[in-house]
């Protein structure tokens, strides 16, 4: 199949593919739109089953990445790479290295960062090969701490605002006793659910990897749910915090949430799923806006001036973002999903 035929393929601007055998590495890399600025998203490394799942993944985030840049109200475009491979079994220097020698061939029209299975430290191997890798030289971080790069904690941040608001709206109470059922208790879901323990909720957490789910009973007083029961747990609140497209025909009609707000890109396997979801009374985060913590730290440390102030304040916008398309989703009866597609295309599709 060609990359234009491709069901995922939206006028992407490019699209370019990468074999180094001595290395390791296959990867791919998707630019979106650049309307905005230069295309920003993370690498991410994943044992995916071939090439042709990989590149339905990153033409679906680097496009979400373009929505997100735009909600944030970042002059960046969208964009995403991904390396085929289980990072805890064939990463190596060598492999990054090669990685960055990707990145650099795109002459800067591509930004990458940190995502699933690349740490700062391999974003650091990458930079060395490469003048287009973020996230390794940190100035600011949202609540005064020492930044080393990563911008998990900021994306963390993020939802957690994010949540807070749709509760508020949705469900009309504060955390305080709400339940949360997380899925994925990576980077950023395991910083979520501390957030939330500290305001008072109730967690229950699941991951394909046992470790974060045992810090989190251990640490939060967590309940463990095996992965495939997360999701139809009967909860005030769902956040799906692991790969893409949770939400779909097999698992919306379990879902028992009334909100549906997380860290994951892509939740839903189709944009027509946010109509189900609005005709079952479920509010829904659009993924892009909640999850913009992230990008909005990358953006801030590449700023000659900035504070960990101003960070914490734009990322503390998202919150007032989702409230606004709330009420203009119930005001035109339109699925949340919808009504940000619409506000995020006005801002990127046109400039100056």
């Amino acid at each position: 199949m060609s990359v234009f035929d491709h069901p995922e393929f939206d006028n992407h601007e490019h699209v370019a593919f990468y074999h180094d055998e001595k290395a390791g590495l296959s990867a791919i890399i998707a630019v979106h739109n650049t309307n905005l600025g230069p295309a920003l998203g993370g690498c991410r490394m994943w044992p995916y089953v071939n090439s042709g799942e990989a590149l339905t993944d990153v033409l679906r985030l680097s496009k979400g990445m373009t929505y997100k840049a735009a909600m944030a109200n970042l002059e960046l475009g969208g964009g995403k790479s991904v390396i085929i491979g289980d990072p805890r079994k064939v990463k190596s220097p060598e492999m990054m290295q090669a990685m960055g020698k990707f990145v650099e061939s795109l002459g800067g029209k591509y930004f990458t960062a940190e995502d699933s299975g690349i740490s700062v430290t391999d974003l650091q191997t990458m930079a060395t090969e490469s003048d287009y890798i973020a996230g390794v030289k940190a100035q600011y971080h949202y609540a005064g701490e020492v930044p080393d790069g990563n911008p998990a904690p900021s994306t963390a941040y993020g939802v957690f605002v994010g949540l807070k608001a749709t509760v508020e709206y949705g469900l009309k109470r504060s955390l305080d006793g709400v339940s949360v059922a997380i899925q994925g208790m990576g980077h950023v879901g395991y910083r979520l659910a501390k957030h939330l323990h500290e305001h008072g909720a109730k967690l229950y957490v699941a991951d394909i990897y046992p470790e974060g789910v045992e810090k989190a009973v251990a640490e939060l007083g967590a309940t463990a749910v095996a992965p495939e029961e997360i999701l139809s747990l009967d909860v005030d609140v769902l956040a799906p915090c692991a790969l893409g497209a949770a939400i779909n025909d097999q698992t919306l009609p379990a879902i028992k949430a009334k909100v549906i707000a997380g860290a994951a890109n892509n939740q839903l396997a189709r944009e027509d799923i946010g109509e189900l979801l609005q005709k079952r009374g479920i509010l829904y985060a659009p993924d892009y806006v909640i999850n913009a913590g992230g990008v909005i730290d990358i953006f801030h440390q590449r700023m000659e001036s900035s504070s960990n102030e101003a960070l914490r304040t734009h990322i503390e916008q998202i919150g007032d973002t989702l409230k606004e398309i709330y009420t203009r989703a119930e005001q035109e009866g339109a699925a949340t999903n919808r009504v940000a597609n619409v506000i995020a295309e006005e801002r990127f599709s046109i400039k100056g």
